[in-house]
């Protein structure tokens, strides 16, 4: 197999599946090591991504789930593991740390060093000699990392480093070099003993890394020549963003012929949209959901008061069945205060999302198209339904796919999903949903 990723939180995942999608591999994500017969019901695979969760655990619950995953995807002799993480590299020593997944999954990859890719330009993202710069929304003002209005407040990891090598570093004690980009304009050969120069640098002092700039499109194929270069020889660990992948698609070119994507329904029937997600970002696209129903949702209700919750799923469900689509969204300021924990939100949100494609399930309405905004929502609500794995149907926005769900549940097979980060997707996403 080509290819095996772990998404460290869901909807990083689905935008890995979707860019791996448009390549021309065929691809699955699932939401756990799948069985056997779940393998054989996607078919051959050329790549393989398993939804995880690991930008919310410890460095010790990390060291409890990452060794299975980096076993299983040995046992399909992988040529790239790819750690998925976010495209902002949200993470810290004590939550989400990149550098301990690194040093856990080096176990289980043939190569001494890990490559990480920094940098995703179609959404925004830019590494210029090792510093991060991030878009603010789609479109936005570019900002360097620990300089961003959103990134600089995040309330789990705010980021305060924009150098990716000083920002893993505390998390990692590891040598971690750096290629920067303006080496991917010399002729191959000379690339290839720069960075062939920088391995032998790090020949010997156990796990490594080095770190690749991506600040523009043009730089994804001679990176995805180096990774695929070092893979050949031995198994090689990538962390980085969906550009991971854009750079090997790069590098493989037209021997990969894209799928064209499958037509999207005319009417997609109930559709339902939940936004966890309190970030400016999604504020606007909210605010621009005007073929929705809207309900606002306190977050200290939803949390404290279960009467609250069954109300709001009878009133969601009324307003669906009733022929409208419906968009909740909580309200901005709940989860940040001392006595709302983001967490217990994002639990009871998930259970409402549950409870809602449930109810609706036996109702005159069924949900067709489900969307979740907010990156802890949409991994809870996801795992809370009883789906086993999701294929590409289409991209929505940059960074945004449109997903098809596969589970035992003849209900819930065949139903169609957007799961997107808080930061991602256009102004209009709700709507592209809604009339994809």
């Amino acid at each position: 197999m080509r290819l095996g990723w772990y998404g460290d939180d869901f909807t990083g995942a689905t935008d890995t599946l979707a860019v791996a999608a448009q390549a021309g591999l065929r691809c699955a994500l699932f939401l756990d090591i799948p069985e056997p017969r779940q393998m054989i019901r996607m078919g051959g695979l050329d790549a393989l991504g398993i939804a995880g969760s690991a930008r919310t655990m410890s460095p010790q619950a990390m060291r409890q789930e990452l060794p299975r995953i980096g076993a299983f995807f040995k046992t399909l002799q992988v040529s790239v593991l790819h750690y998925k993480c976010c495209s902002t590299f949200d993470s810290s020593p004590k939550i989400g740390s990149i550098g301990a997944a690194l040093s856990i999954l080096d176990a289980y990859v043939d190569r001494d060093t890990a490559y990480v890719v920094g940098g995703q330009p179609d959404i925004g993202r830019y590494c210029c000699f090792s510093n991060l710069f991030a878009a603010a929304g789609a479109g936005g003002k570019v900002c360097r990392l620990d300089r961003h209005p959103t990134m600089t407040q995040h309330p789990v990891t705010p980021m305060g480093e924009a150098d990716l090598r000083l920002h893993l570093g505390q998390q990692w004690a590891a040598p971690i070099e750096a290629v920067h980009y303006p080496s991917y304009g010399l002729p191959e050969d000379e690339f290839d003993g720069q960075v062939d120069a920088t391995l032998q640098d790090l020949k010997g002092a156990g796990p490594a890394a080095v770190l690749f700039d991506i600040a523009d499109r043009s730089h994804l194929g001679p990176l995805g020549r180096q990774i695929w270069r070092q893979a050949r020889q031995g198994s090689l660990l990538v962390a980085g963003p969906s550009s991971v992948v854009q750079a090997l698609a790069a590098h493989w070119g037209p021997g990969i012929e894209p799928a064209a994507p499958p037509a999207g329904r005319k009417d997609p029937g109930a559709v339902f949209v939940f936004a966890g997600s309190m970030s400016p970002v999604t504020a606007r696209q909210v605010e621009q959901a005007g073929s929705y129903r809207r309900l606002p949702l306190g977050s200290r209700q939803l949390i404290s008061d279960p009467s609250y919750l069954a109300r709001q799923i009878e009133s969601i469900a009324g307003l669906l069945d009733a022929g409208s689509h419906v968009l909740a969204y909580v309200e901005a300021g709940g989860p940040r205060t001392p006595d709302v924990c983001s967490d217990d939100l994002a639990l009871v949100t998930a259970e409402l999302v549950k409870r809602v494609v449930e109810r609706q399930a036996a109702g005159p309405r069924p949900l067709l198209r489900l969307g979740v905004a907010g990156g802890d929502t949409s991994s809870r609500a996801a795992k809370a339904l009883d789906i086993w794995a999701l294929s590409f149907v289409r991209v929505l926005s940059p960074g945004v796919a449109l997903c098809r769900a596969h589970s035992d549940d003849p209900v819930l097979n065949g139903m169609e999903l957007m799961l997107k980060g808080g930061q991602m997707g256009s102004a209009d996403i709700f709507e592209q949903l809604l009339q994809a």
